[in-house]
């Protein structure tokens, strides 16, 4: 069983930036793909972030060159840095762990991301 605890969301004004974390228990990452994803209200959850077991990333064209996934194996936890914030990046921000062989998945508890003046 994998618990991800997240932080570091805020109220941040347009243009602003932040640092979502995703705390993991254990050492498992070479164990897993793991991505961020956010859901506005009234929307459907989305990927703004992937991270694969080989260390390569993706990013949906709404994210790209503004938000980076990354790791702190030392620190079992991911980031997502997120810069250039707008509006419309106001959304609940997720963690998501997925078993590279199992396919068993884990979420955060989420992390209210407001972008607003």
């Amino acid at each position: 069983q994998v618990q991800l605890v997240e932080s570091g969301g805020a109220l941040v004004r347009p243009g602003g930036s932040l640092r979502l974390s995703c705390a993991a228990s254990g050492d498992i990452f070479s164990l897993y793909t793991m991505g961020w994803y956010r859901q506005a209200p009234g929307k459907q959850r989305e990927l703004v972030a992937f991270l694969f077991s080989n260390s390569s990333t993706n990013y949906p064209d709404s994210a790209k060159g503004r938000f980076a996934i990354s790791t702190d194996s030392a620190k079992n936890t991911m980031y997502l840095q997120m810069n250039s914030l707008k509006p419309e990046d106001t959304a609940v921000y997720y963690c998501n762990f997925r078993h590279i062989v199992t396919n068993n998945q884990y979420w955060g508890q989420g992390t209210q991301v407001t972008v607003s003046s």
